[in-house]
């Protein structure tokens, strides 16, 4: 007997959608989206698509009418809910465009559930297109097949991070001077949790006094090696979520 085909097909393209998805109801896709479906992707009437909304997760659609400048989908089937996502902030300070850019993709891979970017006095950068951050974390979230979006905050001071910071999450630092390590902090912690990263000079010694006078915050040794800020962002991410995540 010839095999049944995979439902849905492995090579549908995935989208996220701003519109509330809903059974048996249309979606018209323009713009860049529709660019990639049409003219990259090539789907034809009656393909698949798989849509996600970022409130009621993971919808297959079918593919009703492909034009040059928008496409129009009908929701066949409910494939699964929004995921649950870990409670998770990840607070990186802003690094050069290149290297920011990785740490937003691989936040979302990873699952971080907030992404709040910081500046501080060493840092590099001291703005953040936003449009284009979210370009990022978006086309992450499609590739890796998540089913909820980050949520990305704009980039604030740290002293204001510290003045504002919620009384019921811990704030783990990485710190070159720590001397407590990141698996150990991280198994103690059962709550909401953040972690902040420095830029690539690290914090000054002011800010550092800082961090480690506010009552929540922990500060965490990466180990025995100096790294660059995507490395430790993405370092830290990967033990929690090891520990305390949806690993």
């Amino acid at each position: 007997m010839p095999a049944t085909p995979a439902w849905p097909p492995k090579s549908a393209p995935r989208l996220f959608v701003e519109q509330k998805l809903e059974a048996e109801t249309q979606v018209m896709i323009d713009g860049q989206q529709a660019h990639y479906l049409s003219k990259v992707m090539r789907v034809r009437e009656g393909d698949i698509v798989i849509l996600c909304d970022n409130i009621t997760g993971e919808w297959a659609a079918r593919v009703g009418d492909a034009g040059k400048r928008s496409v129009r989908l009908e929701i066949a089937e409910h494939l699964r809910p929004r995921e649950s996502v870990p409670d998770l902030w990840l607070c990186p300070a802003l690094l050069k465009k290149d290297r920011f850019d990785l740490v937003l993709e691989k936040a979302t891979e990873l699952g971080a559930a907030r992404i709040q970017p910081v500046i501080t006095r060493r840092c590099v950068a001291d703005k953040l297109n936003l449009d284009r951050a979210r370009t990022i974390t978006t086309e992450a979230a499609e590739q890796c097949a998540r089913t909820a979006l980050p949520e990305l905050a704009s980039p604030i001071k740290l002293e204001a991070l510290l003045r504002d910071w919620p009384t019921d999450r811990a704030l783990f630092f990485a710190d070159e001077q720590g001397s407590e390590s990141m698996d150990e902090a991280f198994a103690e912690n059962k709550g909401a949790a953040a972690i902040l990263i420095g830029p690539e000079g690290g914090f000054d010694d002011e800010e550092r006094a800082a961090i480690r006078a506010h009552p929540l915050a922990r500060p965490l040794s990466l180990g025995p090696r100096i790294l660059r800020g995507e490395t430790a962002a993405i370092t830290a991410l990967s033990v929690w979520m090891a520990r305390n995540g949806d690993w």
